[in-house]
């Protein structure tokens, strides 16, 4: 998961957001058994066989939706700075996402509960998570060979954690923001990134 880029779009490719934005939407308001693809098509003012000309099948439809979701959490990486800096702002940035844009962890944690019982949508998130994983990896490798983070940390493991709490602040039973902040505070206590700010506030003093 790197940086997303944004080119200039084609046609084909504003009336294939404007339907993955309008199905995004219906999940969010409805959840996943409330998707509905002619209205999706109807809302965006397009027919069924259109809708099915750019999406043949309502996965591929749902593929679109996860790789939208994505893509906004994508937007909260930042290539500046230490590879500490890196990490407690990306960590920093998704808990602003969720707040500002509930929407985002509604779909999301709609989407992991019917993955349960949906291999077809299981594939799909896995194949997100698995790209989510690799680029925390990264991030917890370059932190800890500059010397940010403990050395005897499994990065796979730590990456899984970090994902693991992130993914249940967007289930309804523990989406609240007061829940939300206390976990990101405590993701970065056990990291050692908060410790780590307060070091060099101290010695640029």
């Amino acid at each position: 998961m790197s940086p997303t880029t944004h080119p200039v779009r084609s046609r084909k490719e504003d009336r294939e957001q404007a339907l993955v934005q309008a199905a995004f939407n219906q999940i969010a308001e409805r959840g996943f058994e409330g998707l509905r693809t002619r209205e999706v098509a109807a809302g965006v003012g397009l027919n069924i066989a259109t809708l099915h000309y750019y999406f043949p099948t309502k996965e591929a439809l749902i593929r679109g939706v996860v790789a939208h979701a994505m893509d906004r959490f994508r937007s909260t990486l930042a290539p500046h700075g230490s590879p500490a800096d890196q990490l407690r702002n990306h960590l920093r940035a998704v808990r602003k996402l969720l707040r500002d844009e509930p929407e985002v962890g509604a779909v999301m944690g709609e989407l992991a509960l019917r993955s349960a019982r949906d291999p077809a949508l299981a594939r799909i998130m896995a194949e997100s998570y698995q790209a989510w994983h690799q680029t925390l990896r990264g991030m917890l490798r370059r932190a800890a060979r500059a010397g940010h983070l403990a050395h005897d940390l499994d990065n796979d493991d730590v990456a899984a954690l970090i994902m693991a709490t992130l993914t249940s602040m967007t289930l309804p039973s523990t989406a609240s923001a007061d829940r939300t902040d206390r976990a990101f505070r405590q993701l970065e206590r056990w990291l050692g990134l908060a410790a780590l700010k307060r070091h060099r506030s101290v010695s640029s003093s």
